[in-house]
């Protein structure tokens, strides 16, 4: 027999259609327009720890590799530079192996910029947005720098802590093979399995100031502490669950494209596949997009929160299936 039926209920859909208007509303409020933009690029994610989609299509110039977008950026960044103003989305993204009880291949990503506005003033606006989704009201905000999180609950310093106690601590709280792991690799499986869990209880945790090196499209200024260079980036956390990521956005096409180079260098050095880089994205970049800041929040995984259930599957119509 064919399971043919929803992943979620159709009550609980009807709850998130409420939800997704009071969405719209938000932004309806702020003066920000809804857009729409295509969820197969020329490009896609180089991000080392994304892995991105791609297939094959016949178009005008024949047989092409296209790329799911594993989020709307890059085409709202081509908006940006077109002079759209501020914009946000509800766009249906992708990533691959990507399924679990807070990922699915296929999801909704809830993306908007804002042109002028500084990350602070784009933190609070993410933290009014998700207040005003959750059912009750979740408690303060707080502002949770990376380095001092690290400090708190491993006792080290992510920035200067020898990369061989990195791997050993990483290899020990993960139970993997660490020691060729990079920095990032080691911290990342730290803040994962560590730190992520207790963010976000009985408050919003916004975490600031991460490394340098995890700025993918953000901007970098330095530390205010010892001057180390910092990503002028934020996650947002309720519940031990990563919401939203959003950065002060990088508009130096030059920067960017060596960044992306650099990532798929590393790609080739770890044994992943390398990704199409959009060279319209690019091009954009080049031409001038306006300073500011945008955000990706992950809406099925809020939605989650806000209908109190047990995964993000409970909360779509028809989620991945799980063997």
């Amino acid at each position: 027999m064919v399971d043919w039926q929803p992943t979620a209920e159709i009550a609980t859909l009807r709850e998130r259609a409420r939800l997704i208007a009071e969405v719209r509303a938000f932004f309806a409020e702020l003066g920000v327009w809804e857009v729409e933009t295509p969820a197969l690029g020329h490009g896609g994610s180089t991000d080392l720890h994304l892995a991105s989609l791609a297939c094959e299509a016949t178009t005008p110039s024949g047989r092409e590799r296209l790329w799911l977008q594993t989020s709307p950026e890059f085409h709202m960044k081509r908006l940006l530079a077109a002079g759209s103003g501020a914009i946000f989305q509800l766009a249906r993204s992708f990533r691959d192996g990507e399924v679990g009880r807070r990922h699915n291949l296929e999801f909704t990503m809830l993306e908007w910029y804002r042109p002028g506005l500084d990350l602070e003033g784009l933190i609070e606006e993410t933290a009014v947005l998700i207040r005003r989704l959750l059912p009750e009201d979740p408690g303060p905000t707080r502002r949770r720098r990376y380095r001092e999180l690290f400090r708190e609950t491993l006792a080290l310093d992510p920035f200067s802590e020898p990369l061989i106690s990195l791997r050993r601590l990483a290899a020990e709280k993960g139970g993997l093979e660490m020691a060729e792991a990079s920095r990032d690799d080691c911290l990342d499986l730290l803040m994962s399995l560590v730190i992520e869990p207790a963010l976000g209880r009985d408050g919003i945790d916004v975490v600031v100031d991460y490394p340098a090196s995890q700025a993918a499209l953000a901007r970098r200024h330095r530390d205010a502490e010892d001057g180390a260079w910092v990503a002028s980036r934020f996650e947002v956390y309720r519940d031990g669950l990563e919401l939203a990521n959003g950065y002060d956005e990088l508009t130096d096409g030059n920067e960017q494209r060596a960044r992306f180079a650099e990532d798929n260098a590393a790609r080739r050095a770890q044994g992943l596949p390398e990704v199409d880089i959009d060279q319209r994205l690019l091009g954009a970049l080049d031409a001038g997009m306006p300073a500011g800041s945008g955000v990706a929040l992950g809406l099925d995984r809020l939605l989650q929160l806000a209908l109190g259930k047990a995964s993000v599957a409970e909360v779509m119509a028809f989620a991945t299936p799980i063997a």
